[in-house]
């Protein structure tokens, strides 16, 4: 059986998580104020409809005690919205609350309303763009969780033709290499520590989130 998610406020976030759920293959039930919004989102979602997500009757024939996730993407348009639909929807007893934050007062109040899980996209991204401008041989990251990062990256000059043994990357930086992509054989090796680095090679590492800086400025 599909999952299903509710996803209320269809700005640039909102829009893209409600499309990128639906190509996933999740039931996707798209909520907005705005008709022209609702609009696009049907053309991908199981479902979408305009409504205010504050107005308690209107959002409980949406039945968010049985969905899988509800999202409330709300953010900039209006914080006293967002923070009111967040508490609803846990008050209706949905299993799983996403909510969306712009600072960190906002997402202190989500925490506070019972939201499960607060996200701030556009900090985020900034954050993870800022490293992969600062080193050039970040080529991207993937949080996990708060304190976890996947980060894909070139090795550093003083690491090639040096083996992973060698270099003891747990030990010296919090780093540990998960896989290796090694140019001209397409798929993704389980790292060995005894093979030298090359310069060519993508190292795909997890670590916390100031360790791969520690590792650049160090190596």
């Amino acid at each position: 059986m599909a999952k299903q998610a509710i996803v209320i406020g269809l700005g640039q976030f909102g829009m893209s998580l409600a499309k990128a759920l639906s190509h996933k293959g999740v039931e996707v039930l798209a909520v907005d104020t705005r008709e022209e919004r609702v609009r696009v989102a049907s053309a991908f979602a199981a479902d979408a409809i305009s409504f205010d997500a504050t107005d308690t009757e209107a959002l409980a024939r949406t039945s968010p005690e049985r969905r899988d996730v509800c999202v409330c993407a709300i953010g900039d348009e209006s914080k006293e919205s967002s923070i009111i639909c967040t508490a609803l929807l846990r008050q209706m007893g949905a299993r799983r609350v996403i909510a969306r934050a712009n600072e960190d007062l906002h997402a202190r109040i989500l925490r506070l309303v019972g939201a499960h899980e607060v996200v701030n996209p556009e900090q985020e991204f900034g954050e993870r763009f800022a490293n992969r401008m600062v080193h050039d041989r970040v080529i991207g990251e993937l949080p996990l969780g708060d304190d976890l990062l996947i980060t894909e990256m070139r090795p550093p000059p003083a690491f090639v033709g040096r083996t992973l043994a060698e270099l003891q990357l747990p030990r010296r930086y919090g780093v540990t290499v998960v896989a290796v992509r090694r140019q001209g054989q397409g798929a993704i090796l389980l790292p060995n520590p005894n093979d030298s680095l090359k310069a060519e090679d993508v190292l795909v590492v997890v670590s916390n989130d100031r360790a791969i800086e520690r590792l650049m400025k160090r190596s």
